[in-house]
């Protein structure tokens, strides 16, 4: 007995040792792990398994390391046997999420991290990691819910607040997301990708000037990021700091030759600018990089269009539309094209049922005005109404009506310019400075058309160089005049100094300015039929400016405060304005075209008969129709549209001089 008993005590210390010694293999395995020295952990876990360890943190531990390189499968394999050997292993069931996740399997991982948290309610890793499960699946509710508990659970959790910042961002809560990108940038100042998508926000809340500190914070952290480059060119677009925003384009195209995005918007940069060889130099590359964007064939449409081009331009709008069959901006510059029998697929398109559905309300909004276009041409004007009121109401409520300001800024002028002294100076080193001013869609583009013929004149489109200088002038006007620095600001724009014409068409509220400060002027007022004006404003999507054209109220508000303003001008500067009426001007061309160039002082040439012919680039809304012979297809056409225009016409009757 005693000889029995003392084997038995033998076996108990031998294997107390072998239960020692494991432990201290599996510390070393553990130890190496942390130290980051997963060769050799790798090799003691290997070495644990295959001695038959039944230790769950071996094989969670050594599924980690798999993960590690890669070795997904074998990792799920061998995390699965540790949650097998201790169901309630809550690190192993987080690990098994990671690993699930990676290879593309989300819902079992966000089962897997959900039964981490259920062992573990405050498993702070878990609950992230979840997050990113949900945001991967594009569950953005759930997804919020679990960094929000994250930064409960560890407020000082710079990630979990950039995290919850974009997908707030993306639910539409840009308030709550800059609250939670500065949250993350006070707790990490480091994060560059938190400054830039500050920045995103902010832009999206119209706070640009602090979108633009954001953004330079994010390039002084990472000089080479070229999204950030591009995205502050974007900003300084806005601020119309149009230099360096070119310049931060370019600079993203630097860092990142292939960079299709910054190519393209460079290229709508230019083309807004007016700079169409530039815009298409750059669009004609972001095909060549992928020839299959349909946004760039809709931008060389565009572009084709400005410079009179306009079959090519339907084959780049019709490739585009077959890249992207429900492409708004696409069915609405097709509208606005003359149409052939060849256009009936994809006018079928435009008009079906299903087109609608799932379309942004900007998208929304090209569709309506492109089916007012095509039903207005085949003369169904009720319908055509109908697409037009539904357009406009859509887009009022994008863009509110700003036309109590522009009617006050009116005021505002004329009260300033009563108390500015008369320049009396002759400046006869200057060329003549014309100024078409006007309502949109007056037939102004047409004058600068016809004007341009003379080889001698430079037009300067819709550029607002003229309230630039005043703005200027107004801060700080000292040492230099109205005129000087207006001047100096076309030299900029076009080096020789000619004859210039500037259709900048709300220069009308600085007209008694522009008349008396600005010497060698002449000032062109375009006038036509108010109703004609008011619905073929109504009937045009403008995407800038002109905050006010989606409602026929407030259209005749505007036409009549210029109207009205022009008329007071007109009596103190008879000589230095013209009335040109675009209802004679399209039914009499000779008589007023000659009348005009009288007036101005020119020589005769009948080149002036054929504006059609000029091949300068235009880019306002009259694009199409100044490429056609003049003609008064358009006069009397609000006849066709009396029940919408009634608001219109009731306003406009209230004002005999005005009565139709």
């Amino acid at each position: 007995m005693k000889g029995f008993g003392a084997e038995g005590e033998l076996r108990k210390k031998k294997l107390k040792k072998n239960t020692s010694q494991n432990y201290n293999l599996i510390n070393l395995a553990i130890n190496l792990h942390s130290q980051g020295k997963t060769k050799e952990a790798s090799k003691y876990y290997r070495y644990c398994i295959k001695k038959g360890f039944d230790d769950p943190k071996v094989f969670s531990n050594y599924g980690i390391i798999l993960q590690s390189e890669g070795k997904l499968i074998e990792a799920e394999v061998f995390t699965r046997k540790a949650i097998k050997l201790n169901p309630n292993f809550a690190d192993a069931y987080s690990n098994l999420g990671n690993i699930l996740k990676s290879q593309g399997k989300l819902k079992e991982a966000e089962i897997s991290y959900r039964n981490a948290i259920k062992i573990n309610p405050n498993f702070i890793n878990a609950h992230f990691n979840l997050g990113n499960t949900f945001k991967s699946q594009g569950k953005l509710k759930e997804a919020e819910i679990s960094y929000r508990r994250v930064t409960e659970l560890k407020p000082n959790y710079a990630a979990a607040h950039f995290n919850l910042g974009d997908v707030l961002k993306d639910i539409g809560k840009w308030e709550e997301a800059e609250i939670s990108y500065r949250n993350a940038i006070k707790l990490n100042s480091e994060i560059a990708e938190a400054h830039l998508n500050l920045g995103n926000i902010l832009q999206s809340l119209g706070k640009w000037k602090e979108a633009e500190s954001s953004t330079r914070r994010t390039i002084e952290l990472n000089p080479n990021f070229a999204e950030a480059h591009l995205n502050l060119g974007n900003i300084l677009q806005n601020l119309e700091n149009f230099k360096e925003a070119e310049n931060s384009y370019r600079r993203a195209i630097e860092l990142k030759p292939n960079y299709i995005e910054a190519h393209l918007v460079l290229a709508i940069f230019f083309r807004n600018l007016g700079k169409l060889k530039e815009a298409e130099f750059f669009t004609r590359k972001v095909i060549k990089l992928n020839p299959r964007l349909a946004d760039a064939y809709s931008n060389l449409g565009g572009i084709l269009i400005s410079t009179g081009q306009l079959e090519k331009a339907k084959l780049s709008l019709l490739k585009a539309i077959d890249l992207n069959h429900n492409f708004s901006r696409v069915f609405y510059l097709l509208s606005t094209l003359n149409s052939s029998s060849k256009d009936q697929e994809w006018q079928d398109r435009l008009f079906s049922e299903h087109l609608l559905k799932n379309l942004s309300i900007r998208d929304q909004i090209f569709i309506y005005f492109a089916r007012a276009n095509i039903l207005h041409k085949d003369k169904n004007f009720k319908e055509s109404a109908i697409n037009l009121k539904k357009a406009n109401d859509l887009k009022s409520t994008l863009n509110p009506t700003e036309h109590e300001s522009l009617i006050k800024k009116s005021k505002d002028l004329f009260i300033t310019f009563k108390r500015t002294k008369i320049n009396e100076e002759v400046y006869a080193k200057y060329p003549q400075s014309i100024f078409i001013v006007g309502m949109p869609r007056s037939g102004s583009t047409l004058v600068e058309s016809i004007l341009s013929m003379n080889p001698n004149v430079q037009d300067l489109e819709e550029i607002n160089i003229l309230e630039e200088s005043f703005n200027e002038i107004e801060k700080n006007s000292e040492g230099i005049t109205l005129a000087e620095l207006y001047w100096k600001k076309v030299k900029e724009h076009k080096k020789d100094l000619k004859i210039t014409t500037n259709k900048y068409l709300y220069n009308y509220q600085y007209a008694g300015l522009i008349a008396s400060q600005i010497p060698n002027v002449k000032i062109i007022h375009c006038v036509r039929n108010p109703l004609d004006n008011i619905l073929s404003i109504y009937r045009t999507h403008f995407t800038t400016r002109n905050k006010y054209c989606s409602s026929v109220v407030d259209c005749s508000k505007i036409y009549l405060d210029q109207e009205n303003i022009m008329n007071e001008y007109k009596k103190i500067f008879p000589s230095k304005i013209y009335d040109l009426n675009y209802d004679l001007l399209v039914s009499n061309p000779i008589k007023e075209i000659k009348d005009l160039i009288s007036y101005l002082g020119w020589p005769w040439n009948d080149f002036y008969l054929n504006p059609h012919l000029n091949e300068r680039m235009v880019t306002t809304a009259s694009v199409v129709q100044v490429r056609s012979p003049i003609n008064s297809n358009s006069v009397g056409g609000w006849k066709n549209y009396k029940d919408l225009l009634k608001p219109a016409i009731d306003i406009i009757n209230k004002y005999e001089k005005l009565k139709k």
